[in-house]
């Protein structure tokens, strides 16, 4: 009896997301991330197609043989893990928050029929504003409801893409929508990229769109004295750089003058150690001071791309100076770019990002 090769590769596929996995060179790990992504984050998908694919080996005989029916059952538990894992994030994020409530986990239903980030009707995009001088890479889109809210804060977004690509479309939207939804302004914004682009480039460019909050932002509705930065893997880290040094001339030549400081700072997976070509000024930890925002450092337990140790020792070490909260979670089986879906994961993650930017503005207003 021939061993159905199909069959076993699709279990394994299943399997591997599930599995703890080492520390690995940075190409390998993205090979990984990429294979697993839509396993780990559509994990009612993956249960449905691997269901369908066990009823059609049922059917044409293909589990008679001892390898299918081990295969079967052990990609059956890891596809039950893995949306285990995505349905307790709920409850991670909310210790991870303490006394600060979150609101509740969408219905299954909701999140197992609307998987992909669809922007709401409600919502409106203002797309590409320019807020620079470099073309596509200074642009950013603004999204609002559309009743128009006037001093809403801010939430402004930075993608990941280890500075050398990504775009302002194809990162955390579920999180853009919701807090548009909810009254806010959110913005996403390109930036410069290597390798035309550097360190002192990226601060400045996150800079830039905060300046341009500050300048233009009530045009839109905006309160410019309440935003919060947030980013996803290198966005991260450049929101925590430009958050730690607000109004350092640096990184702000032709707009010295302007108030670059920020209510709070969200990173999603963040990569938290020095640039690559080794800046003095590039590491965050180092910019780390008692007067730093409040951070909600977000990272997944098995991430492949940027391990979560980085993440641990820099909220450990921000804790260990800064004045303001900072809260770390970890996600239980969670990898890199868990913000691209509307999973339950991520629902969970967004849920703890509004309680915690809602109270993070509301905090600076009264200091």
């Amino acid at each position: 009896m021939s061993l159905p090769w199909g069959y076993l590769v699709g279990a394994l596929v299943i399997a591997i997301p599930a599995l703890p996995m080492p520390r690995m060179p940075f190409a390998l790990g993205n090979v990984v991330f990429f294979a697993s992504i839509t396993v780990i984050e559509l994990p009612f998908l993956a249960a449905a197609g691997f269901a369908a694919s066990t009823a059609l080996a049922v059917a044409d005989g293909s589990l008679a043989s001892p390898a299918a029916v081990v295969a079967a059952v052990f990609g059956a538990y890891f596809v039950s893990l893995t949306l285990w894992r995505g349905l307790r994030t709920q409850q991670v994020m909310q210790e991870a928050m303490g006394e600060v409530r979150i609101g509740p986990r969408p219905p299954l239903w909701r999140l197992m029929l609307r998987p992909f980030a669809f922007r709401p009707r409600s919502v409106e995009k203002t797309a590409n504003i320019a807020y620079g001088p470099a073309g596509k890479r200074h642009r950013l889109d603004l999204y609002r409801h559309r009743s128009a809210p006037v001093n809403a804060p801010v939430l402004i977004h930075f993608h990941g893409g280890y500075y050398t690509t990504g775009h302002k479309s194809s990162q955390s939207r579920p999180l853009l929508h919701r807090l548009a939804e909810q009254g806010w302004i959110t913005i996403s914004a390109n930036y410069r990229l290597r390798p035309s682009a550097g360190f002192e480039d990226h601060v400045t460019d996150a800079k830039r769109v905060i300046a341009w909050v500050r300048e233009h932002g009530a045009a839109f509705g905006a309160d410019p004295d309440r935003i919060i930065l947030s980013g996803s893997s290198a966005g991260a880290n450049m929101s925590a750089l430009a958050a730690l040094m607000p109004g350092n001339p640096r990184f702000q030549q032709g707009f010295e003058d302007v108030d670059t400081s920020v209510s709070g700072v969200v990173g999603l997976g963040g990569y938290w150690g020095p640039y690559f070509d080794g800046d003095p000024d590039s590491d965050p930890l180092a910019k780390a001071h008692p007067g730093a925002p409040p951070f909600l450092i977000v990272h997944g337990g098995n991430d492949t791309v940027v391990r979560p140790e980085g993440a641990r020792r820099f909220a450990a070490g921000l804790r260990a100076v800064s004045d303001q909260p900072v809260v770390y979670a970890e996600l239980p089986g969670g990898n890199h770019g868990f913000d691209l879906f509307h999973s339950p994961r991520f629902e969970a993650v967004v849920n703890a990002v509004e309680a915690f930017a809602t109270r993070a503005v509301a905090t600076a207003v009264e200091r």
